[in-house]
């Protein structure tokens, strides 16, 4: 068995990629009501002009624009009222030189108009004539048809997850139902003789399971769905029998610890066993997170994340996100901050290294500082508000630099 031959975290995710480009992921229709936070599976083309016809974007009259050429306080414009438009109703008016009308905001614009004069740039003197103070140039105050979106056009592109916002976009182009796809499927299997579950008595020698709630929430939060959750001792046929299950009804396996060298490490032999490529990354060049399995199974991905909390997050975060992201186009950005550096921090020459930190806004500047502790220590979590990112040819961080802290 070939350990910690490792690949770089580059070399990582292109071998992922390599190996499970040509995965699919199946999809639904559903109604937008329920597509929230779910991903797009097909470009939406606009069939309709939004808006679909001219209108106001204030309280105003509709006038020619020519007609408010010299328009001052002292020496106002005098037209003719010729009517209203009502909100909600076609503009049946034609708006001639010397003419305007009252429109509200957000309603038709007549015929003749090209722009709208404001209601505190113009006085009522009373039903039949209006003073206008100020000059307008042609398109002001107005939304065009098409401005918006453009029949024809690209409206959402497929890949986007779908926010409140969008689903605003959609009920404007009057589509009720999308094509979505079904959110990845994740088994996770945590491995150990002293793994036991939350709900249980803890007892000398045992630790509860922690990575499989942790990771949990990342799924829940990348959009997938969780289909089985279990905890193994360390046990080839009891794992692979676990696994066997896992990757009948998951897109992606996940196995908790047991990655690292030792007597009963199983991991690998399990992967192995199945008919495919079995393990084809064993140990990443990264840290926390070196002693990382990625293999095949039945043509599924499996991840042998390491044992140690931070680490299996990190590792999480890492690959299985950007394979995910990659995979369904999603257009994604890592929320993140500035912050600046301070303290001293030396890195492991030849390894992308993760590094916890805490921050603390001063003087409306972020500041970030180590959160020291082993990626076995839960603490660090708890501790930490994000991490940074120091690459394998950087000797490490300076104090007083900036940096980019991606968020937990």
């Amino acid at each position: 068995m070939d350990f910690f031959k490792v690949v770089s975290v580059g070399e990582g995710k292109d071998m992922i990629w390599e190996n499970f480009k040509d995965y699919e992921f199946e999809t639904e229709e559903v109604n937008i009501l329920a597509s929230i936070n779910r991903v797009l599976a097909e470009d939406i083309i606009s069939d309709i002009d939004v808006p679909d016809f001219n209108r106001s974007t204030v309280d105003g009259y509709a006038i020619k624009s020519s007609d408010s050429y010299g328009a001052t306080d002292s020496i106002p414009t005098i037209l003719n009222i010729v009517g209203e438009i009502k909100m909600g109703e076609e503009a049946k008016l034609t708006i001639r030189s010397g003419q305007a009308a009252y429109i509200p905001t957000g309603g038709m614009l007549p015929e003749g108009a090209d722009g709208v004069i404001m209601i505190e740039n113009s006085e009522k003197m009373d039903e039949n004539t209006l003073l206008i103070y100020k000059p307008i140039v042609q398109g002001e105050n107005i939304i065009f048809k098409g401005d918006d979106i453009k029949k024809g056009s690209l409206a959402l592109k497929k890949g986007r997850k779908i926010t409140p916002e969008l689903m605003g976009v959609m009920a404007a182009l009057g589509i009720s139902k999308i094509k979505v796809f079904k959110k990845p499927r994740f088994y996770i299997i945590s491995t150990g003789d002293e793994i036991i579950d939350m709900d249980q008595e803890l007892t000398i020698g045992k630790i509860r399971d922690i990575n499989s709630y942790a990771l949990y929430g990342l799924i829940i939060n990348l959009g997938g769905e969780v289909v089985g959750k279990a905890i193994i001792k360390d046990d080839y046929n009891l794992l692979r029998n676990e696994v066997d299950k896992a990757l009948d009804l998951s897109d992606i396996v996940i196995i908790s610890g047991g990655s690292s060298v030792g007597a009963r490490d199983y991991t690998h032999k399990v992967i192995d066993s199945f008919n495919g490529r079995g393990v084809f990354v064993h140990g990443v060049s990264i840290k926390p997170g070196k002693p990382t399995l990625i293999g095949e199974g039945k043509g599924k991905l499996i991840f042998g994340l390491p044992g140690h909390p931070v680490s299996s997050i990190i590792v999480f975060k890492t690959f299985i996100e950007n394979y995910i992201y990659k995979k369904l186009n999603m257009d994604y950005i890592m929320p993140r901050v500035n912050a600046v550096m301070d303290f001293n921090f030396p890195s492991s020459p030849g390894k992308v290294t993760y590094q916890m930190v805490k921050l603390n806004e001063i003087d409306g500047q972020y500041h970030a500082e180590p959160s020291f502790g082993k990626s076995g220590m839960i603490s660090l979590l708890s501790q930490s508000q994000g991490y940074i990112i120091i690459e394998a040819h950087e000797e490490g961080v300076y104090k007083g630099e900036t940096r980019e802290v991606f968020l937990l």
